[in-house]
């Protein structure tokens, strides 16, 4: 059975001309895009879009199909349009912004317990703390900090850069080289493994290779996913690579689907902060947000308390 978002989607694509526009426009993450759109093909049994330098460009098919759902489309906005509007004025709406990654493992299964109306945004951190800044977003997860006086940065977590794999593996090897200080032929021994990555920015492996190596990695993954989340499940109980934080894989390690392979000569940490507008209507809401996520993701007390006095706060 068809999924009326991927008209949505195709829609957004086909108005837009990209990927990126059509997912700024819906407030989704560009894989989830990717993968409604490839669903939609993989229903019609059609391509729908040439992919071209700049802009995607509809095929003929692509076209038929846009003319045949545009008007239903756009009445379904609508209609949801007022009823959102008329559901229920009380409710405030927040909109906040942070990696895909970081919303499915801890805010996802709360979703439906908050007090108020949640608008969620998945992108490039500088952007979100722009949007931030501007008003459009009112609260941001991110490992980043600007210098914009009218942010409140609040750090309480850390997360580590760790290199796993799947727990089928074998790793002797790679630790034995490790071990000796033949780092060369650890290098070596990893750029011939099967390793996966995501369709989005690949900074995590690009750091943890430059920091260890002193160079970018001679490979490109061989596997490319939505995000890591999927990487995890991927390669959990079966063979393969990844770059990841440390915080999203936690129950699979200890569940044993996965294995911690290292974590580097000195260890790649990350500070997470809470973003917020030092003056906002919305106190009440982000104290509830920050609640769940320092429920489930912060450290203890006393490196909190040395976390803080780190940054300065």
């Amino acid at each position: 059975m068809v999924n009326l978002e991927w008209f949505r989607t195709f829609k957004a694509i086909y108005e837009t001309g990209s990927l990126t526009s059509a997912a700024n426009k819906l407030y989704i993450s560009q894989p989830g895009v990717s993968l409604h759109l490839n669903s939609l093909e993989a229903h019609v049994g059609n391509k729908l879009f040439d992919r071209g330098t700049r802009k995607m460009l509809p095929t003929e098919y692509g076209n038929m199909l846009y003319n045949s759902i545009v008007d239903a489309v756009k009445k379904l906005e609508e209609a949801e349009g007022h009823f959102y509007r008329n559901a229920d004025s009380v409710r405030p709406s927040i909109s906040i912004g942070m990696c895909f990654e970081t919303f499915q493992y801890v805010l996802e299964p709360f979703i439906s317990e908050l007090p108020f109306n949640l608008i969620t945004k998945f992108g490039v951190y500088q952007d979100m703390l722009n949007d931030l800044d501007k008003g459009l977003l009112d609260f941001v997860i991110s490992p980043q900090k600007d210098e914009t006086f009218n942010i409140q940065y609040t750090p309480f977590s850390k997360e580590r850069l760790i290199l796993i794999a799947g727990s089928k593996n074998d790793v002797s090897g790679f630790r034995e080289a490790v071990n000796t200080g033949n780092t060369e032929t650890a290098e070596d021994w990893l750029n011939k493994q099967v390793w996966f990555g995501t369709t989005g920015d690949m900074e995590h492996l690009r750091n943890f290779w430059l920091h260890n190596f002193k160079k970018r990695a001679d490979f490109k993954p061989n596997y490319i996913v939505p995000n890591m989340s999927s990487i995890i499940r991927c390669i959990s109980g079966k063979e393969g690579f990844a770059v990841i934080p440390d915080f999203l894989c936690r129950k699979q390690l200890e569940k044993g689907n996965i294995q911690l392979v290292w974590e580097g000569f000195s260890p790649i940490e990350n500070t997470l902060y809470f973003a917020q507008r030092k003056k906002t209507i919305y106190k009440k809401e982000l104290a509830l947000l920050q609640d769940v996520f320092l429920k489930h993701m912060a450290i203890d007390v006393k490196d909190q308390i040395l976390l803080l006095q780190d940054t300065g706060k």
